[in-house]
């Protein structure tokens, strides 16, 4: 099916898709061979455990939460950014766990979505034609001919905040915060004057109890860990290959010198990386890339792909049909996620293949107001996620995640929802995304009670 021998850098004799144009090769070539000698950002064995928890979600066993932010921001970095979208991924994880009784598998897209793919290569404004913002790790968002100049250095400093980023979400994870006991101080402020706050509080309290009464019978966090920290991963579109293979690594753990190997490969940047629309061309250097390293991969769908081009990417990507290995996200749109979705899943189920099942709902269902502002409405979030569900119930097949772009900040970007957001509310109020419109942490509660009907 692929008569290249994979190699971190094969990509390079592939047809490529959404790709800066460097003006100093002598400088890119320079700061990808620094990054090859930092240190990885996470290890393999980190990344094989994320594929056998979704190998569970695979066998219906558990449930994909994905979410965060849908470009990370130089200039927006601080530690109350990663905190709050932390805790509200918390909090979803806490509302589905308790109404799904099932285990959540936790993803973010942080410490690394730094690079976003542009439906066009410029951008013009008032008769001036520049280069599409590409995201921090490329150029800069200023409407300024310098600033979108594409600037390989950016590497080295998305490198550092990732490692930042990465640091203080392990701290997090494993140093207390995310201890059940303390699921009251996991809510916003803003959030706090939602419905879904008294909702949360609910849950809150209910949890409390059953905490209690493990503890009398001998239960604690010092005897069951998984009461005082959680497992946390990150996740990002592996769209800047020149960092992806930067970072790209043998396992030694892996190794069998006996027999001459040196270990398996894996893109130490993410415990996960996925694949987007624009890129995903079976002959393309996206899939080249990812088809060799051993994380587990994500690739999204949108209502044009075919059952037979699915299949083949496929088989690309998971030629052991490995459970775990390959999580396909669908973004259909709530119009046509029922004319799209269900010739795929009959498809991918009649010839036998592994795959996790996650819907981003996102994607598909993006306007622009009359007032020019871009945004989504909840409305059409919500109903694509409920059909999404309906599908699989009618197919007989599991359901088995979501993908959200949001955020713990109180932005105003995404429209309707319990907020009563409106159009003109957008022009109004906290809109500040450098790309696509965010769920807010009051909104994704609402989504996070909305799927436990």
């Amino acid at each position: 099916m692929n008569n290249i021998i994979w190699t971190p850098e094969s990509w390079r004799k592939k047809r490529i898709q959404q790709v800066p144009v460097y003006p100093d090769s002598k400088d890119l070539a320079c700061v990808e061979r620094k990054l090859s000698q930092y240190p990885p950002l996470v290890f393999a064995g980190e990344a094989r455990q994320l594929k056998e928890r979704l190998a569970k979600v695979c066998q219906g066993r558990a449930f994909l939460l994905q979410g965060g932010d849908c470009a990370e921001s130089f200039d927006d970095f601080n530690a109350n950014t990663i905190r709050d979208t932390f805790r509200v991924l918390l909090q979803m994880a806490v509302i589905l766990m308790f109404r799904q009784k099932v285990p959540v598998v936790k993803v973010g897209r942080m410490a690394g979505q730094f690079a976003k793919p542009r439906s066009g290569d410029t951008e013009s404004r008032d008769g001036v034609t520049l280069p599409s913002y590409r995201g921090d790790i490329i150029n800069g968002y200023e409407f300024d001919g310098d600033a979108r100049v594409a600037e390989p250095g950016r590497m080295l400093r998305a490198y550092s905040q990732a490692a930042s980023t990465l640091n203080l979400l392990r701290a997090f994870a494993y140093g207390g915060y995310a201890d059940l006991h303390k699921v009251h101080h996991w809510n916003l402020d803003f959030v706090k004057r939602s419905t879904q706050s008294t909702q949360y509080e609910s849950i809150a309290n209910r949890l409390d109890e059953i905490l209690g009464f493990m503890s009398a019978v001998g239960i604690t966090a010092e005897t069951s860990p998984q009461i005082r920290v959680v497992e946390y991963y990150t996740s990002h579109e592996a769209l800047l290959l020149n960092y992806e293979q930067a970072l790209t690594r043998r396992d030694s753990t892996t190794a069998r010198p006996a027999h001459g190997y040196e270990g398996d490969w894996y893109d130490c940047s993410a415990h996960m990386l996925w694949i987007g629309e624009r890129t995903r061309q079976p002959d393309g250097a996206h899939v080249e890339f990812l088809r060799g390293v051993g994380n587990p991969i994500g690739l999204k769908c949108g209502p044009s792909i075919t059952s037979e081009e699915l299949l083949q990417l496929i088989d690309i990507l998971n030629p052991d049909n490995d459970p775990g290995r390959l999580t396909i996200i669908t973004r259909m749109g709530y119009q046509t996620i029922e004319k799209a979705l269900p010739t795929l899943i009959r498809h991918i189920r009649r010839e036998g293949r592994n795959v996790v099942w996650c819907c981003d709902p996102m994607h598909g269902n993006t306007v622009v107001a009359p007032n020019g502002f871009k945004t989504r409405p909840f409305k059409n979030i919500l109903a694509e996620v409920r059909k999404f569900f309906d599908i699989h119930k009618s197919e007989g097949t599991y359901a088995g995640g979501v993908h959200f772009e949001l955020t713990g900040r109180d932005v105003v970007e995404c429209t309707g929802g319990d907020q009563e957001i409106t159009e003109e509310n957008l022009a109004a109020g906290n809109y500040v995304t450098l790309c696509d419109p965010r769920l807010n942490a009051s909104q994704a509660l609402e989504l996070a009670f909305q799927l436990c009907w």
